[in-house]
Parts: C-alpha cells; structure tokens; sequence
C-alpha cells in the first residue's frame, strides 16, 4: 500500500488516499517519489479546461517529480497525468517508462530539482533554442520572481550575458529577482504600456536584445519597445493576458522578431539534455530557486494555495 493524492471531481483539490501501490507494466520502471512539485500544468489540468480535454477520474495528479529507481539511481521523470489517462508523481510510489525518466547527479538536491523542473527547461530553451542567447547580450525577464523568471535570470547569465534586467509585480517578487542575479528590477504594477516601456528603458543600458516573456500582455508591448532592431522576444506564458496591446509600427519599424515557445514541442532528447544541464547547475550551486516543501498530508491545503494564488513561491511536496 501507498499514499497517494487523488482528484475525484475536476475543479476540486486532490485528497490524500491509501491505495495499491502501482506495478509496473512489460518496459515500465517503478520511482520511489521523493519530491513532486505542483505546478501551473497540473493545476489547468485537474481543472477540467485544459486544452487536453476532460480527465478521467479519480487519479494522481503531477506531471513531474524525482524519486529513485530500485538500483538507488535518482532520476526526474514527467508523467502524462491529466493529459492522458493514468496517475502522476504525487503519491509515494509512480510507474513511468524509461524514455521519461533522466538520470540525476549523486546527492544532488532533489527538492530544488523538483522545483525547477519542466520551469527551468523552458526558461533554457526560451533563452537558447528560441532566443539564440549571445554571450554579451542584454536580457529582459519579465515575471522575474516567478519560477521561470528565476530560472531566465540565472540560466542568461550563465549563457553569457553582460546583464539581465528583470520586471516584476510585488516587492517579494522583486528581491528574489535581485538575489538570483538581475542588475535591475522594474516595478510593473498598475503601468500603462507608454509608461512601463519608459521606465523598462530606464533601467537598461541601452537597448535590449532579447526578451523573456512568460507573462504577455502590457508587459509584452512595453517590453517590445525596449528592444534592439532585430531584437527577439520569446513568449511562453500568459499570465498577464491572453492578448497584448502592442502596434505594427513598433514591430516594423525594429524589424522585430516575435517568437513562441512551448516544452510540448521538445523531443525527449532535447528534454533530457536539458534536464541534465539544469541538475548539473543545481549540484554545482549555480541554480537555485525559492521554494516551499509541504508535506504530502498536506496536499490539499498546498494545492488550494498554489490554484488561489496565495504562495507566489513553487511547492514542492514530499511523501
């Protein structure tokens, strides 16, 4: 037997259960779950809206975690749950398939690594195989107290940029920006795009090459207006609006490059080069992140908090 976190009706949190533990099936390997964080893509998909439709319930939910196999390798894995019929990584036991799990580093933390997770890869790849980061550049990181603007911040400058410059929303938001590394922080709240664009230009040393944009919206058209000609802004996220109020004129006259991004369209091979790029930064103290652990007797409590916006940090959870 195990314990496990089940939603039973899509829109209401998880629940913690005694259950079977799951066997795995002919290619499948069997984790023993030490930390599984919950993040955006889990809470869309119990909520029944998500883009992958309706899921079937009850089930264990998260899509990522990192537990050890039964030769004591650590490894993270990524589930389907939510997306496809089947249970995820907040429970104490999860089965996956080989090709979704990653081999981690000896001793690396594996509660920092649960929390960077999937968050951390599309903050590199948003930098790298989109963004096209040089070393030298400037870097805008909108949302840079969140976990991917974390993420951006310190994976930027890892890659070689002479600065990064970060916008955030809250005065919390704003010191975990300036203590993961950013030169500068600009407040976004309640600014208007003419406005916000201004004070983004402020803070830069001259213009911007590359935008991070997991956020959208307001911050997106003024950030537009901060770049280089030529320069890139990558999206990857809406949190400030499914639309942004941005104007042809600034795109043509910057000869700007608008670019979109999304994990879903790594190959598992790209994922895991990038999931072991972002152990070996955490193991070598050059990626963290701020994070909540909770216990997994906690669930359903954490997982209102996280779904009602009253942690601005990733949980983390723990069997």
């Amino acid at each position: 037997m195990m314990r496990a976190a089940l939603i039973h009706h899509c829109g209401e949190p998880p629940t913690l259960h005694e259950r079977t533990a799951p066997e795995p099936g002919d290619g499948e390997l069997s984790v023993r779950v030490t930390a599984a964080s919950i993040t955006p893509l889990d809470l869309l998909c119990a909520s029944g809206t998500s883009y992958f439709g309706k899921p079937a319930t009850p089930y264990v939910p998260g899509v990522q975690g990192v537990g050890e196999l039964a030769d004591g390798t650590a490894v993270w894995f990524a589930t389907t749950a939510g997306m496809r019929p089947g249970d995820g990584s907040l429970a104490e036991w999860a089965v996956v398939r080989p090709g979704d799990t990653v081999a981690l580093p000896a001793g690396v933390d594996h509660l920092l690594v649960a929390a960077l997770g999937l968050s951390a890869v599309a903050a590199s790849m948003a930098l790298t195989w989109r963004g096209g980061l040089q070393p030298g550049e400037q870097v805008l990181v909108l949302g840079g107290g969140g976990v991917v603007g974390q993420a951006a911040i310190q994976l930027a400058l890892l890659g070689g940029a002479r600065r990064v410059i970060a916008a955030c929303r809250s005065e919390a938001a704003r010191e975990r920006a300036l203590r993961v590394g950013a030169a500068a922080v600009v407040h976004t709240d309640g600014l208007e795009v003419a406005e916000l664009a201004a004070t983004m230009k402020a803070a830069a040393e001259g213009p911007v090459d590359l935008v991070v944009d997991p956020l959208f919206g307001v911050p997106a058209a003024a950030a537009l207006r901060t770049l280089r000609p030529g320069g890139r802004l990558v999206n990857l996220g809406s949190a400030a609006g499914e639309t942004a109020p941005f104007d042809s004129a600034t795109l043509r006259s910057g000869m700007l490059n608008v670019l979109g991004y999304t994990n879903n369209e790594l190959t598992a091979e790209r994922r895991a080069d990038a999931i072991r790029a972002i152990a070996e930064h955490v193991h070598a103290g050059r990626l963290t992140l701020d994070h909540e652990v909770v216990p997994l007797d906690e669930i359903g409590t954490a997982w209102s908090r996280q779904a009602l916006g009253e942690s601005d940090r990733r949980i983390v959870v723990v069997p």
